[in-house]
């Protein structure tokens, strides 16, 4: 795994002590986005399809740390938009780091050489670079040629500062498992620490609809880059050796190995409207004014596969990880035994979930109005930006 042990620690007792007090619903991850602009346009975002007048507001640097505070994770995760346009960015990072949460900022790496020189190196603080492929398949994603040397650019520099980086990659349609795991081989040369991967997921506002995996087909593209994992990189006579920011039980999970249901309340999203419900992928469910009501108020019965239509095709680690390592917790054999063998790439799917609504429903989501978001929310406090 990705992970240095002081982080592995400190999250692994946060864990401990929360389950000991038989708390049911805590966060592992705090999804921050301070900002909904962003310098690109890619094809399956679904963040960036607000008016300008959305686009231009920021989180101040006092609401970004009270909500650090309000939730409690031992992580926070900083997506956006594109967060190194926030020109507060260094002081919400250096106050989070104060507070020794363990923060990754995410970014497309294009502005990362300009600002580089803003942040100090710290155990708490990692650069997650967005690459989504090698160069062809990055470039296509996010729409505009030359970003993916940008980007290898970008960590290099990071490296050679210092910093820890791992990199980030969605996984769309038409993925070629050869590619993907010829990709994980590139990205681990470059000295990164980890990667976080996942399957996109269908944002109802994203500009594309035809670039999202089924589910089933994720587990099968999963299958088949795990298989690559365990044979020698083509060409080397070398052993592959990925090291991946999750759990070995939600890497078993993508490989349909596992019957999990989300827990989007591990992951909670605090952003320039509030607290958003129920997770960070569902952007059309209303917000709340303090995390207290979100966790309290929320009606999470409501969500997930099989029982919200918009949730069936998620295989997304801000809603399953933290399921992954509740079972890790209360399983600790079967996770060491996931961690040690890797994730099984033959035999029999775990089946999904069972379907808890009406087939009518599937047909019946309605989204809110982008316009509409605006009035959504009082909880969070932004500044306009002229």
């Amino acid at each position: 795994m990705g992970v240095p042990l002081i982080q592995a620690y400190q999250v692994g007792r946060y864990i401990a002590g929360r389950r000991l007090r038989g708390v049911k619903r805590y966060p592992l991850v705090l999804m921050l986005e301070p900002l909904f602009q962003c310098n690109l346009a890619c094809a399956g975002c679904g963040k960036i399809d607000y008016p300008k007048e959305i686009l231009q507001k920021r989180l101040t640097v006092e609401a970004a740390l009270g909500a650090v505070d309000e939730c409690g994770a031992p992580m926070v995760s900083i997506p956006g938009g594109e967060p190194l346009i926030h020109k507060e960015m260094p002081q919400i990072v250096a106050g989070i780091v104060a507070r020794r949460k363990f923060v990754y900022l995410c970014t497309n790496a294009i502005l990362l050489s300009k600002h580089i020189d803003e942040y100090q190196p710290s155990p708490y603080l990692t650069f997650s670079i967005h690459l989504d492929g090698n160069r062809e398949r990055h470039d296509e994603s996010v729409c505009q040629e030359g970003v993916f040397d940008k980007a290898v650019a970008a960590i290099r520099l990071a490296r050679s500062k210092g910093f820890r980086v791992t990199v980030n990659c969605t996984l769309f349609t038409a993925e070629d498992p050869d590619h993907v795991a010829d990709f994980f081989d590139e990205a681990m040369a470059l000295g990164i620490e980890g990667i976080t991967v996942s399957p996109g997921y269908s944002y109802r506002h994203a500009p594309r609809q035809d670039v999202f995996l089924g589910r089933g087909a994720s587990k099968n593209l999963f299958r088949e880059i795990f298989k690559r994992g365990r044979l020698n990189a083509a060409g080397t006579g070398r052993k592959r050796r990925w090291s991946f920011n999750h759990s070995g039980l939600f890497l078993d999970f993508l490989a349909g190995n596992q019957n999990y249901q989300c827990t989007p309340w591990s992951t909670p999203t605090y952003n320039i409207f509030g607290w958003q419900r129920p997770c960070y992928l569902l952007t059309d469910e209303g917000y709340a004014d303090s995390y207290r009501s979100l966790i309290e108020d929320t009606a999470w019965d409501s969500y997930g596969v099989g029982r919200n239509p918009a949730c069936d095709n998620c295989m997304a680690h801000c809603g399953f990880e933290g399921t992954a390592v509740n079972d890790a917790f209360s399983h600790p054999l079967k996770a060491l035994t996931a961690a040690l063998r890797g994730p099984r790439t033959s035999g029999p799917m775990a089946p999904n979930p069972p379907i808890l609504y009406q087939e009518s429903e599937r047909h019946a989501v309605a989204a809110i109005p982008v316009s509409a978001i605006t009035r959504a929310s009082r909880g969070a406090e932004v500044e306009q930006v002229q």
